[in-house]
């Protein structure tokens, strides 16, 4: 039997994917590319917003609508978050956690030799151990995710991700270093290291996320380390110091924000302030050159006035982001926020995107604009419809450039010569 496998979500959703994937094959089932006519559908899901729960359920109900005799298997965030009410989804067969990902392809015998409905989604506890799980390739052959932490203890107030994901837990270091050793060895170039929490790496086995880096990096093969999304106030100076010193590392990161209003991030039981941030941002800045700091900026969250909303975009636009997510806040049953007084209209949270979005806009074309002119290596991925070949920089700037014959999986010296506001245009040097 073939099957299809539906990611929702984060960087740690697709490393999950992965691994189910490979769980799968190895059980014996087929990969299929044809999500219209497989006899399995494994829905990953994400609930970090409702928009994120409304997309499941919206191609769950497609799916049985269309194709009734197809098995679905609903897991991920979801389940694990709000288990009762995913237990009630009747249109999955299959209803599992994330702490049963590795029960998959098992589960799927039970349900084909009985056709009897699963459910099995089990709490984390505070001796939960890390999933030791690794995988041996990914879609893209030139980069590849690796998760190396899971859980939060932050419990911000907005956030259900902490009862999704449980106590912080970390990938050991001699574990890390074989499976990046095999993806080294078949080709991988550049490694991407992420987590929920991924700041939090090594917390509970004292170890440090630079301990984590220093290892990739000395690993033959990689040429480039880049990590994923960090809170802020753990990247403090010996943190930058350890991380300028390696010539691998990538100098993009992705601090997330929330919000530029100190009330704000009161609320949202966030762990800096405004000037916090703006420290760290000048320290890395100072540390690395032509660094791209990178965000997310939630707009709408409840009690947020109109002037707090101001000095929120006030210094995002101070700050100069190479980019910005924006989105506006989504209630989450089971969050402290949740039940705060002082919700904001759906109808404000769309005006206040859309100016947040723009003031984002103008902030990345600048960023791209001081791109033009500089000479950069470029990890080349893919060609384009329109006759390039797409790649990224250290820094992680998309640029598209002519070539001739493939090129995927080369680096490539390439002056950037212009920008349209969303990629830069170079020519490579031979």
């Amino acid at each position: 039997m073939n099957f299809f496998v539906y990611n929702f979500g984060c960087k740690v959703n697709q490393y999950e994917s992965q691994v189910m994937t490979e769980l799968m094959i190895q059980k014996g089932y087929t990969q299929s590319d044809d999500k219209d006519n497989s006899d399995i559908i494994i829905i990953n899901s994400c609930t970090v917003t409702a928009v994120a729960d409304n997309k499941v359920l919206k191609l769950m109900r497609h799916i049985k609508r269309e194709h009734p005799d197809t098995v679905i298997v609903l897991t991920g965030c979801m389940p694990q978050a709000y288990p009762e009410k995913s237990a009630e989804l009747l249109q999955a067969d299959i209803v599992l956690g994330n702490s049963s990902r590795q029960a998959l392809p098992d589960e799927i015998d039970k349900y084909l030799s009985t056709g009897e409905r699963v459910v099995n989604i089990h709490k984390y506890t505070k001796n939960s151990d890390f999933e030791e799980v690794c995988v041996s390739e990914f879609e893209e052959r030139t980069r590849a995710f690796i998760k190396i932490e899971d859980g939060c203890h932050r419990y911000c107030s907005y956030c259900i991700i902490p009862y999704a994901r449980g106590p912080v837990r970390s990938k050991p270091i001699d574990v890390l270093k074989r499976e990046v050793e095999h993806l080294a060895k078949h080709g991988y170039k550049e490694i991407v290291l992420v987590g929920i929490n991924l700041s939090a790496y090594g917390d509970e086995i004292g170890l440090h996320l630079c301990d984590a880096v220093e290892c990739v990096c000395s690993i033959e093969g990689v040429e480039r380390v880049r990590l994923g999304s960090l809170e802020p106030e753990r990247m403090d100076k010996d943190s930058i110091g350890r991380l300028s010193k390696l010539d691998k590392f990538c100098p993009q990161f992705h601090l997330s924000l929330q919000s530029g209003c100190d009330a704000t991030l009161k609320r949202m039981h966030r762990h800096y302030t405004a000037d916090e941030y703006r420290r760290i941002v000048a320290d890395l800045r100072n540390a690395f050159d032509n660094c791209a700091i990178t965000t997310d900026v939630m707009v709408g969250f409840a009690g947020e006035t109109e002037e707090d909303f101001e000095q929120s975009l006030d210094f995002v636009s101070e700050i100069s982001f190479a980019k910005v997510h924006v989105f506006p806040y989504s209630r989450r049953k089971g969050t402290v926020a949740y039940n705060a007084p002082n919700q904001i209209d759906n109808e404000i949270k769309v005006q206040r995107s859309r100016i947040m979005t723009e003031a984002a806009n103008a902030s990345r074309r600048t960023f791209l604009e001081g791109m033009v002119g500089r000479t950069e290596s470029v990890l080349f991925e893919q060609p384009t419809k329109d006759g390039y070949w797409s790649g990224y920089t250290k820094n992680y700037t998309p640029v598209k450039a002519k070539a001739d014959g493939n090129i995927s999986g080369e680096i490539l010296n390439v002056r950037i010569v212009s920008t349209d506001g969303e990629c830069c245009f170079g020519e490579i040097i031979l």
